[in-house]
C-alpha cells in the first residue's frame, strides 16, 4: 500500500483562492459544460448572504439543504434520488466537511450504481469518474475540499466509515475566506483543531508519503499553532482567515496521500457512538494519544515543536513542548481534556470500529489492540483533574 500511495498520480485540481472568489462558481460549471448542478449544503449556510448570491449566480440549480453533521447513508441516498429525479449533471457542495462528504459521498454512489454506499466503504472501491464536483468550504479544517475520502455514518449501525477513492477528489476547490467570517467560535476551534490533527497524523506516516507530503505537514502545522488562535479570539482579519484556509487544504492534501492515524480511528468511533463534531472529539483525543505513543515519536514531536516556536534544548522537551501547546490552545478555546459522554459498556464497540478502521491501513507509528484503544478512551472520558485556574491564582497570591 506504501508503495501504490507513492506512486499514484494526484489529479490536477482548478483552485481559486482569494476573497470574492466564490463568484468564479458560474465561470467553472460553463467551461466544464455543466448547466443544471444540485448544490448541496446545510440548514445554517442555506440562510446565509453568500449562499443566496450563488443561487442567483446558478439560477439553475437544484438545491439540497437538509444536511445535518454527521451525515448517514440514509441521507446520502436522498441526495442521489434528488439528483436523478432532477436530472442533474454536476455538484456544487458548499459548507463543512459534512457538506462536502455527503456530495462526494452521492457523487461516488452515483457513478457504482451496481453497489451500495456500505460496500464502497475502504479503499479504491469506486474506480469510476464522478459527475464534474466543485467543492466550496466555509470552514477551515477537514480539507474534504482536496482529499479522496468522504466519511459518513451507516444508518443501520451508527458506524463511521470512508470512502477513499482518488475518483473522490473534487475537480475544483474555491478558497474564499469571505464565507468564513461569520462561523461560531465553536466551529472555528474545532475546524482549526481538525485540520491540525489531519497535519501532525500524516506527518507520523513516512511509509506513505511523497516528496512533498513533510513540507505540506508542517507548514499546515506551523499556520494553524499561529494563525488558529488569533483567529479564534478575533474573527475579522481576512489574511488570517485565508492562512486557515490553506492551512487545511495543504493538511489535506498530505493525509490524502499519507493517511491519518489512530487518533482519527479513536475519534470516528466515539463520533459515531454520541454524534459530537469530529473536530471537537479530535482536539480531545489528540494529546492523549501523543502521549501514549510516548518515545516513538520524539523525533517527528520534536520537529513540530521547533515549527511551532515552542521552547526546548532537546528533542524530548520539543516534543513535550508541542503536546501541552495542544492543551494549552484547548483550554484557551473552551475545549476540556475530556469527554464525560463516554460510557464504559460501550468502550468494547468502539474499540472495534476504530482497530478495524486503522489495521492494517494505517502506517501509525504504533499498532493499536483493542486494549490499546479502550485505554485511550478511559483516559479521556475520566474527571477533568485540572485545577480550577482562579484556585491556582489565589493558592499563588
Amino acid at each position: 500500500m506504501g508503495v501504490a500511495m507513492r506512486v499514484l498520480p494526484a489529479y490536477k485540481q482548478e483552485l481559486i483562492v482569494g476573497e470574492g472568489s466564490l463568484e468564479q462558481t458560474p465561470w467553472l460549471l460553463r467551461e466544464n459544460n455543466c448547466s443544471r448542478p444540485m448544490i448541496v449544503t446545510g440548514p445554517r449556510v442555506s440562510q446565509t448572504e453568500f449562499f443566496q448570491k450563488l443561487l442567483d449566480m446558478v439560477p439553475d440549480s437544484v438545491v439540497f439543504d437538509q444536511v445535518e453533521p454527521d451525515p448517514t447513508t440514509d441521507l446520502v441516498e436522498k441526495i442521489i434520488e434528488r439528483y436523478m429525479e432532477k436530472d442533474c449533471d454536476s455538484f456544487v457542495a458548499i459548507g463543512g466537511g459534512s457538506n462536502i462528504d455527503a456530495a462526494k459521498a452521492a457523487a461516488a454512489g452515483l457513478a457504482r450504481k451496481d453497489k451500495s454506499l456500505t460496500q464502497l466503504g475502504g479503499v479504491l472501491k469506486v474506480r469510476e469518474m464522478i459527475p464534474f464536483f466543485i467543492a466550496i468550504p466555509t470552514t477551515a479544517g477537514t480539507g474534504s475540499e482536496c482529499t479522496i475520502s468522504a466519511v459518513i455514518t451507516d444508518s443501520e449501525t451508527g458506524r463511521k466509515f470512508a470512502i477513499s477513492d482518488p475518483a473522490l477528489s473534487p475537480y475544483a476547490a474555491i478558497l474564499d475566506p469571505a464565507l468564513t467570517e461569520s462561523l461560531p467560535k465553536e466551529m472555528i476551534a474545532a475546524s482549526g483543531m481538525d485540520a491540525l490533527t489531519h497535519a501532525v497524523e500524516a506527518y507520523f506516516n513516512w511509509r506513505y508519503h511523497k516528496r512533498k507530503t513533510p513540507k505540506l505537514c508542517l507548514a499546515a502545522i506551523h499556520d494553524v499553532m499561529l494563525y488558529l488562535p488569533f483567529v479564534y479570539e478575533d474573527n475579522s482579519s481576512v489574511a488570517a482567515r485565508q492562512k486557515l484556509q490553506l492551512a487545511s487544504y495543504r493538511a489535506g492534501q498530505a493525509f490524502s496521500t499519507a493517511c491519518v492515524g489512530n487518533v482519527h480511528a479513536i475519534a470516528h468511533a466515539i463520533g459515531g457512538m454520541y454524534h459530537l463534531p469530529h473536530g471537537y472529539v479530535n482536539a480531545v483525543v489528540l494529546p492523549a494519544v501523543l502521549e501514549d505513543y510516548g518515545k516513538k515519536v520524539i523525533r517527528p514531536l520534536a520537529d513540530m515543536g521547533r515549527i511551532s516556536r515552542c521552547e526546548g534544548s532537546s528533542r524530548e522537551e520539543l516534543a513535550q513542548a508541542f503536546i501541552e501547546k495542544i492543551r494549552e490552545m484547548n483550554r484557551e478555546m473552551d475545549i476540556p481534556r475530556t469527554l464525560p459522554q463516554i460510557r464504559q459498556e460501550d468502550m468494547d464497540q468502539m474499540a472495534e470500529w476504530a482497530v478495524k478502521e486503522a489495521n492494517p491501513l494505517y502506517p501509525v507509528p504504533i499498532i493499536y489492540t483493542r486494549d490499546d484503544v479502550k485505554r485511550i478512551l478511559t483516559a479521556v472520558s475520566e474527571p477533568d483533574q485540572e485545577p480550577d485556574q482562579e484556585i491556582e491564582d489565589q493558592i499563588q497570591k
